[in-house]
């Protein structure tokens, strides 16, 4: 169980989807490669690594720079994105409970159980599907993703707007987070942090995890 004699009360979590709570980068990548390939740009796994946090089309227009194809016409660009987006949706579809990374139900659970409000945060337009699939919607306070939004990571505008949701105050708050531009907006916005990953990579969050599964929420503690 969590001290509640923290020097600073949380009120609210805030998750990241991807890397966080389920990894569908592997599902990204495959979808994105496909697209790559079919456009005869070469797209390899550690330039995923850059789309982390990106937007959709932010992602496209990165995978298109490496062709110099950034000039495209943005009606193109949006058929692009759309076909890239069906394949994904086909290949995330076996998506279910299984796939819900080591630690972050028992996070949740310790959010319900101490009154801590919890909130997606994700750049992901198929937020809301993927947690279905994963038979987590329910458990969410609020759901802020790709739809509700008009500025990308490292802008802190997906945070706030699930601190707004949550009515609390975003010094009130964790967001946690595996990519780097997300702990950059967290940082922005006035939130506190969890870097999900390598720690020197992620160096800017306030407590840095390899795993939720880690440590319980006592962690907290040093805030």
């Amino acid at each position: 169980m969590i001290n509640m004699d923290w020097k600073k009360n949380i009120k609210g979590v805030i998750f990241d989807l991807d890397g966080v709570i389920v990894d569908t980068a592997k599902f990204h990548y495959k979808a994105w490669k496909a697209l790559a390939d079919k456009l005869g740009i070469d797209f390899s796994e550690e330039q995923n690594e850059n789309l982390k946090g990106m937007s959709r089309m932010d992602s496209l227009n990165y995978i298109l720079s490496l062709g110099e194809l950034q000039n495209m016409l943005e009606d193109d660009k949006r058929k692009l994105a759309a076909s890239k987006n069906l394949y994904y949706l086909e290949l995330i579809e076996e998506l279910d409970e299984s796939d819900i990374l080591p630690g972050t139900m028992n996070w949740i659970q310790e959010c319900k159980q101490n009154g801590i409000k919890i909130s997606l945060g994700s750049a992901s337009k198929n937020a809301r599907r993927i947690l279905d699939g994963l038979n987590l919607t329910d458990h969410f306070d609020a759901i802020i993703d790709g739809t509700n939004t008009t500025e990308t990571k490292p802008h802190p505008q997906v945070f706030l707007l699930a601190a707004k949701a949550l009515n609390v105050e975003p010094s009130e708050c964790v967001v946690i987070e595996d990519a780097y531009k997300g702990l950059e907006a967290a940082r922005k916005g006035g939130f506190y942090s969890i870097g999900i990953g390598d720690p020197e990579i992620l160096k800017i969050a306030d407590i840095n995890l390899t795993s939720l599964a880690d440590e319980s929420m006592d962690v907290l503690e040093q805030l």
